[in-house]
């Protein structure tokens, strides 16, 4: 029986006037890959930012391996803070931090690449690593912890070595070619030891051949480290090479949903999205 790890329950995203994302339902099983695909504007990253706390969405929840990490029920749901028939009510708000939502295992890349530009290759997995750092901010102010700085800094030397990196710990990230600052902030990504992988558009500038190098890449991390992995891609080739199931979003509804080979067919999705330029940007 698979194990859900991402549900997104009537989840509704609105700014202003404009509702980026309209009462989605989705749901991410244990070891899948699956793509969320749509027109420029679809509300793709949109519903990202809301799965990680970026955006605290305007209704709807999600949970996390059963676990409710975001919830808004403005006009539905609702908690009375006083006990007794007059007690006032008010909307259920959960809504933890970015920072938060990363410990309990859910880690995200970014369609713009967000890497530490002027530090090394090292540095910026170091960094990641003090996600999972077994003591208190001053503690590693002062260094107080020899042995712990220790301890992540070999997991670091170890996980660059496995993404064939280690030999460019020393350069500075933002002089690496792009497709390898991809690789690097996956390689970030990976250090905070997720369970679940958010790709926002992995392959976006990506030559022919790097966009072929990167689907066997995330193919061979979600073996290597036990991941389930939820991606946005414009770069149909990939989407259709490596997903298990795929979304289709458009204006922020969900329009479609199944296997590549059935959402490839689906002549709503054609209209919509297939016949026409995957330019990237959401």
């Amino acid at each position: 029986m698979s194990v859900n790890v991402l549900h997104l329950d009537h989840v509704t995203m609105q700014f202003g006037g404009v509702v980026a994302v309209n009462d989605l339902n989705l749901d991410v099983d244990e070891g899948e890959i699956v793509a969320l695909i749509g027109p420029n504007g679809a509300g793709k990253t949109t519903a990202f930012n809301c799965v990680t706390g970026v955006y605290e969405p305007t209704n709807g929840r999600v949970t996390f391996f059963g676990e409710t990490i975001v919830e808004n029920h403005p006009q539905g749901k609702m908690k009375k803070l006083y006990a007794g028939d007059d007690s006032t009510e008010y909307p259920q708000v959960i809504s933890q931090t970015p920072d938060c939502i990363t410990r309990k295992g859910i880690a995200r890349t970014f369609q713009n690449i967000r890497l530490f530009s002027a530090l090394s290759v090292f540095d910026n997995v170091l960094i990641a690593k003090h996600m999972r750092a077994r003591q208190n901010f001053m503690s590693a102010t002062l260094r107080l912890n020899r042995k712990e700085e220790e301890r992540m800094r070999t997991e670091t030397k170890a996980l660059l070595e496995q993404q064939n990196l280690y030999h460019l710990k020393d350069e500075v990230a933002g002089s690496l070619p792009y497709g390898l600052q991809r690789r690097l902030e996956i390689a970030r990504a990976l250090a905070t030891e997720p369970k679940l992988l958010l790709l926002d558009e992995p392959a976006a500038g990506m030559n022919p051949q790097e966009t072929n190098e990167l689907a066997q890449f995330v193919k061979q991390i979600r073996s290597e480290y036990n991941l389930t992995i939820f991606m946005i891609e414009h770069h149909m080739d990939i989407v259709m090479q490596i997903s298990d199931r795929i979304y289709v979003l458009d204006f922020g509804k969900l329009i479609a949903t199944g296997t590549p080979e059935e959402v490839s067919s689906n002549q709503r999705v054609i209209d919509a999205y297939l016949g026409v330029s995957d330019d990237a940007e959401n």
